[in-house]
């Protein structure tokens, strides 16, 4: 077995969407040897949106556009990128941490968590089942594939709505399944959706189970207020009923929610000397695309100034 080759950073920025690529632009600015790691490509969930419009400066932008900028202004700054690499565990409490993928040994001085969230499952029969086979979790991705088809969309937020406004492009008729009897999307998001005439409102309603062999046939859902059951003929699900995040790696090595979401103070500091988390993977009250630039800075920040007070020397 071949031998991994080790690289050496000052910190190493584990995720390449809004918060990462702040964090990036903020960390070579103070002048620190910096690197992002992802799993997969950069630009993150934003990367998939068909439209963001509520960063300031930009009325309307594609989201793989925006985070396209955010790329080349890392860039501008000399931030070494790694995307796709398979990473096997991350040792976030000695003092030099480390983080191993299939073919490289990072050992950093520091390391800023900006890994993001996914979305949240429903947790019923046929969702794993029928994933890729009329479950989805992406509009962006997969609309196209419901031309003048039936859908339905699970939720009530600003991401729920959204989507489903998206998916009137294509599908003959969506249905949004919520289980409350308003919605917590803003208004101007709702206002979009109560007048689209290509969407129909289930409400106080959940999804009991997910109905098909080789594709998705319909959702078992059931009236909270009168425990009606009743069953809806579709083509589509597309889930949007929260976020889980992405920790799996680093779980129980520092102080989290019960939700999985890492604790900060004001400054971006995790429970763990060193270790700094930016994004949607924090527990935060808001995730957006803004607000996770604006973590990331001040974990990049907060980070050279921690490099700065604690002079760490990396064994070569």
């Amino acid at each position: 077995m071949s031998k991994k080759k080790e690289l050496i950073f000052d910190t190493v920025i584990l995720g390449g969407g809004p918060a990462g690529l702040s964090a990036a632009i903020y960390a070579c600015r103070g002048n620190i040897k910096t690197a992002v790691v992802d799993i997969t490509m950069f630009g993150g969930q934003p990367g998939n949106y068909q439209e963001i419009e509520n960063y300031p400066g930009f009325a309307v932008s594609g989201g793989f556009d925006l985070m396209e900028k955010f790329e080349k202004h890392a860039d501008k700054f000399g931030v070494e990128k790694f995307p796709m690499q398979e990473i096997q565990k991350v040792d976030l409490k000695s003092e030099i941490k480390t983080i191993e993928s299939l073919d490289i040994i990072f050992k950093c001085k520091s390391i800023i968590i900006a890994t993001g969230a996914k979305a949240s499952k429903l947790g019923i029969p046929g969702e794993k089942e029928l994933f890729g086979k009329g479950v989805s979790y992406c509009a962006v991705c997969d609309g196209a594939f419901y031309r003048d088809k039936v859908v339905c969309v699970v939720g009530g937020g600003n991401s729920a709505v959204e989507e489903a406004c998206y998916l009137t492009k294509f599908a003959k008729k969506v249905y949004i399944i919520h289980r409350r009897e308003k919605l917590r999307a803003d208004k101007i998001i709702q206002d979009r959706a109560f007048n689209n005439p290509k969407i129909e409102f289930v409400w106080n309603t959940i999804p009991l189970e997910i109905r098909g062999e080789n594709n998705v046939k319909s959702i078992v859902v059931k009236n909270v207020i009168t425990d009606k059951i009743t069953e809806i003929n579709t083509d589509g699900i597309f889930p949007y009923i929260g976020f889980t995040p992405n920790t799996e790696l680093f779980n129980g090595q520092l102080e989290q929610t019960p939700q999985g979401f890492i604790e900060t103070d004001a400054y971006m500091q995790t429970s763990i000397n060193g270790v700094f988390a930016a994004g949607d993977v924090r527990n935060t009250p808001l995730r957006q695309v803004i607000t996770a630039a604006s973590d990331g800075a001040t974990a990049a920040c907060s980070c050279v100034k921690y490099l700065e007070q604690n002079q760490i020397k990396i064994p070569v």
